[in-house]
C-alpha cells in the first residue's frame, strides 16, 4: 500500500485549515486597519505629521529593491490616496453657489478617476510576467504553415517594400511560409512589386470594414494554420516566427502571441521635445510593463501588428472584429470570452515607423481612445461573460484609462476657478489641503516612479496627456454618448520636412489654455503681493498660484512639442554596432564596426586606408548571426575614422540584403528598454529644460498637409484578378 497513512492525512488537514484561517484573519485585520487609517479624523496640524511620517516610511522601505517592498509601497500609496479622497468626500464638498458646486464636483470626480486608475494600475503592473520563447520541434517538417498578412491602404510603396522583403526573409521553411500584400488601395505598382518578388497579392472590390475587413477578406483566400500580421511599416527580424510559434504549437488553447511594437524612428515627443535626452518613448510603458502585467492574468491584448494568431481561434469568433475602430483589442477580447488564451513575449522582434507629426499622433490616439471606449460601452467590460475577474479588470483599465481627457482638462483648469472667477473648489483651509494632498501626491509620484522606473519617467505622462486632452475631449464625450459612431483612419507614415514650424492647428487649444493659466498665475502673484501675508486670502492666492505654476509645466511642454523640427532624412538612422569589413576596389579588406545604420547607408568606424576618395565604390560586409551580408556602397565622405557610406542598390538582391542587415538581425532592437532609472526631480528638470530649449527658438506657424487619398478602386478591380498567389522561392536569400 503506497502513500502516507490515513492518520497522517488527518494530522495535515487541520494545519492546512489553520493556515487558511490565519491568512484570512490577517487579511481581515489588514483591511480593518486600513479602514481605520483612511477614516481617522485629524486636524490639519496632525495630518501634517502623519504626512511626514508616511514620507519617512516610504524612504525607508524604498531602500529595498525586492518585489515585496514594491508591493508594500503600492498598498501604502493606495491607503494614503484613499485617505485623501475620503477627506475630500466628507469634509471639502460644502459649496455655497451653483457654479462652485459644479466646478468643485468636477474636480473631485477627476481626482476619484485618477485614484481608481492608479490603484488598478498597481494591481496590473506590480508582478509582470516575463515569458520566455519556447522552441519549435527540432524537425522543421513538423512546423506549421503560416500566412503573413501585410495590410496597406494609402502608404507609399517605399514604406511597404522593406516590410515585405523582411517578412519573406524570415528563417522559416519556404514551403510553409506565404507572405501576402493586402492592398486596399488597389494600386498597379504594388501588384507589379508582388509579382517581382514572388509574394502573394490580394485586393477586394471595396473597403468595407477598413483594416478588419481587409484581413477577413484575406482569410477567405488563404489556408495557413497560423496568421502573422504586420502593419505595412513594421518589418520583422529573421527570428520572428521561430521565437513566437513555439508557444502556439505547445499550448493548443493559446490563440495569439503578441510581441512589442518597437519604433526605430522618433515620435513627436522624442524629436520635437526630448531632443536626444535619455527619456523613454511613450509606448515603452505599455509594451515594457503593462503587457507583461496583463500576461500574468492571461489578458495580453492583440495590438494589430507584430503578432501571430491561430486561424481556428480567429474563425471561431467570426474573424477580426469590425464593430469598433480598435479591431485588435476587440478581437482578443472576443477570443478570450470563448476560452482561448493569449500570450506576450517581451522581446522586440519587429520594428516600424513612429508617427512623425504631432497632428498625426493626435489623430492616431483619437482613434485608439474612440475604439477602447466603444469596446467598454458595447461589451460592458466589467460584467462581460466568459472572462475571469482579472481579465475584466485588465481590459477595463485599458478602456477606462482612455477617458483621461476629461479629468486632465479639469486638473489643468481648476486653479482658474479661484484666480479668474473667485470661486473656491475645495472647501478647506490651504494648510489642510497641503497636508492631505501633499502625502497623496508624494506617494503617487514616488511609488509610480518605483514601479515604472525604466519605462516611463515622472511628469512625462502629464505631458503626453496634456498634449492630447483638448483634442480628445470631444471624441471622448461623443463616444460615451454614442459608441457606434466613428470610422477607422490610417496613420500617415514616411516623408521629410524641410523647414521647422509651429503647428498652430494641433496646439491652438492648449495655447489658449496656456495663456489663461499664465494669466491666472500672474493674478496669483498680484493677489499674494497685495494681501496681508499669512491671511486666509493670501494663503488661498499662494496655493492656487503654485497650482497654476505646476500646470504651466505640462501645458508649456504640450505647446512646445507642436514645434515641428526639420526632418531632412528620408530614412531614419539607428545606433547599431555590427562588426564587419570594407572591401576596397583593389580587394583589400579593412576591418571595422558600424556606429549607425539606416536603409540608405551606414557610418562605419575604422582606420582610414590610403588611396580611398569620396565617391569610390566599396563593399561593406556585415557579420550577423553567423552569416556575412555584402552591401555595395559609395563613399560619401570620411571624417577622421568615420566612413559615411551610401548603399548603392542596383538589384532586388541588393535591396533584400540591405533589409536583412537593417531589420533582419535577431538582436537588432534589443536595446529598446535600456534607459536610466527614473529620478522624479531629475525628470522634472529634464521637462523644464526641454521645454525651454524649444520655447526660446524662433517659431513659424503652419499646418500639416492632408494625406493624399488612394486611387479609385473600381477600374483596377475590373481589370485584374483579385488574388495573385505567391510563387516559390518566396524570397531571394542574402548572399554569403
Amino acid at each position: 500500500m503506497s502513500g502516507p497513512p490515513a492518520e497522517d492525512s488527518r494530522l495535515v488537514r487541520p494545519a492546512s485549515v489553520q493556515a487558511r484561517w490565519l491568512r484570512g484573519a490577517s487579511v481581515a485585520l489588514g483591511l480593518l486597519a486600513a479602514l481605520v487609517f483612511v477614516t481617522l479624523p485629524m486636524e490639519a496640524e496632525g495630518q501634517v505629521w502623519l504626512t511626514l511620517a508616511g514620507i519617512a516610511v516610504f524612504l525607508l522601505a524604498n531602500r529595498s529593491r525586492s518585489p515585496k517592498a514594491g508591493l508594500f509601497l503600492a498598498v501604502l500609496s493606495v491607503a494614503i490616496t484613499a485617505r485623501y479622497l475620503f477627506w475630500r468626500a466628507t469634509e471639502t464638498l460644502g459649496f455655497e453657489t451653483t457654479l462652485q458646486a459644479l466646478l468643485g464636483s468636477l474636480l473631485f470626480s477627476a481626482e476619484l478617476f485618477a485614484g481608481v486608475l492608479m490603484a488598478l494600475s498597481y494591481i496590473q503592473t506590480s508582478y509582470p510576467l516575463h515569458r520566455k520563447p519556447v522552441p519549435l520541434p527540432k524537425d522543421p517538417a513538423l512546423w506549421p504553415t503560416v500566412d503573413v498578412y501585410i495590410p496597406t491602404y494609402n502608404e507609399s510603396l517605399e514604406v511597404v517594400r522593406p516590410t515585405v522583403l523582411a517578412a519573406m526573409d524570415m528563417d522559416y521553411p519556404r514551403e510553409k511560409l506565404n507572405v501576402w500584400i493586402l492592398d486596399d488601395g488597389r494600386r498597379p505598382e504594388f501588384r507589379a512589386f508582388a509579382e517581382q518578388v514572388g509574394c502573394g497579392y490580394i485586393i477586394r472590390p471595396d473597403n468595407k470594414g477598413a483594416k478588419a475587413g481587409n484581413l477577413n477578406h484575406a482569410m477567405k483566400h488563404t489556408t495557413g494554420e497560423y496568421i502573422a500580421i504586420f502593419d505595412c511599416d513594421h518589418a520583422p527580424t529573421r527570428a520572428f516566427l521561430q521565437l513566437t510559434l513555439g508557444w502556439l504549437v505547445r499550448d493548443k488553447k493559446l490563440a495569439m502571441v503578441q510581441t512589442p511594437h518597437h519604433f526605430y524612428s522618433p515620435d513627436p515627443f522624442e524629436r520635437n521635445l526630448a531632443r536626444k535626452r535619455p527619456v523613454p518613448n511613450e509606448g515603452l510603458l505599455f509594451y515594457g510593463l503593462i503587457q507583461p502585467g496583463n500576461d500574468l492574468w492571461n489578458a495580453a491584448f492583440f495590438c494589430g501588428s507584430c503578432a501571430v494568431i491561430r486561424r481556428t481561434a480567429l474563425e471561431e469568433v467570426g474573424g477580426v472584429a469590425h464593430e469598433t475602430v480598435t479591431e485588435d483589442a476587440h478581437t482578443a477580447f472576443r477570443m478570450q470570452q470563448k476560452g482561448w488564451h493569449t500570450a506576450y513575449i517581451r522581446i522586440p522582434l519587429a520594428a516600424g515607423l513612429a508617427t512623425e507629426r504631432l497632428a498625426l499622433h493626435i489623430g492616431q490616439r483619437a482613434r485608439w481612445a474612440r475604439g477602447m471606449i466603444q469596446i467598454m460601452r458595447q461589451e460592458n467590460t466589467l460584467f462581460a461573460p466568459g472572462l475571469t475577474m482579472m481579465q475584466r479588470i485588465c481590459y477595463f483599465i485599458a478602456q477606462f484609462g482612455f477617458l483621461f481627457a476629461i479629468p486632465r482638462i479639469v486638473f489643468l483648469s481648476s486653479p482658474l476657478a479661484f484666480l479668474l472667477l473667485g470661486e473656491s473648489v475645495i472647501a478647506a483651509s490651504p494648510l489642510a489641503i497641503i497636508a492631505y494632498a501633499g502625502g497623496h501626491l508624494f506617494h503617487a509620484v514616488a511609488t509610480t516612479a518605483r514601479l515604472n522606473g525604466k519605462y516611463r519617467h515622472s511628469f512625462w505622462s502629464e505631458i503626453y496627456e496634456a498634449s492630447l486632452a483638448a483634442a480628445l475631449l470631444p471624441v471622448t464625450i461623443l463616444t460615451l454618448w454614442d459608441p457606434r459612431k466613428g470610422k477607422f483612419n490610417v496613420t500617415e507614415k514616411g516623408g521629410i520636412l524641410e523647414e521647422g514650424y509651429l503647428d498652430f492647428q494641433a496646439v491652438r487649444l492648449n495655447l489658449i489654455l496656456l495663456v489663461l493659466v499664465g494669466l491666472g498665475f500672474l493674478i496669483g502673484i498680484w493677489g499674494v503681493a497685495t494681501s496681508e501675508w499669512g491671511s486666509l486670502q493670501s494663503n488661498a492666492y499662494l496655493l492656487n498660484m503654485i497650482w497654476a505654476g505646476l500646470c504651466l509645466v505640462p501645458l508649456s511642454a504640450s505647446v512646445a512639442v507642436g514645434r515641428e523640427q526639420p526632418q531632412a532624412r528620408v530614412r531614419a538612422r539607428v545606433a547599431a554596432k555590427v562588426p564587419g569589413r570594407i572591401i576596397l576596389p583593389d580587394g583589400t579588406a579593412v576591418p571595422g564596426e558600424t556606429a549607425d545604420l539606416s536603409l540608405s547607408g551606414a557610418r562605419v568606424v575604422l582606420e582610414r586606408p590610403l588611396g580611398v576618395a569620396d565617391g569610390d565604390r566599396v563593399t561593406l560586409v556585415l557579420s550577423s548571426a553567423g552569416e556575412e551580408i555584402p552591401l555595395p556602397c559609395e563613399v560619401v565622405r570620411w571624417e577622421g575614422n568615420d566612413a559615411y557610406l551610401q548603399f548603392a542598390v542596383e538589384s532586388l538582391q541588393d535591396e533584400a540584403n540591405v533589409v536583412r542587415a537593417f531589420f533582419g538581425r535577431p538582436d537588432a532592437w534589443l536595446y529598446w528598454d535600456k534607459w536610466p532609472e527614473d529620478r522624479p526631480l531629475r525628470s522634472l528638470a529634464n521637462v523644464v529644460a526641454a521645454t525651454a530649449d524649444v520655447v526660446f527658438k524662433k517659431y513659424r506657424f503652419g499646418k500639416v498637409r492632408a494625406a493624399q487619398k488612394p486611387a479609385a478602386a473600381a477600374p483596377e478591380a475590373a481589370r485584374v484578378s483579385n488574388v495573385l498567389p505567391p510563387r516559390r522561392p518566396a524570397a531571394p536569400a542574402a548572399a554569403a
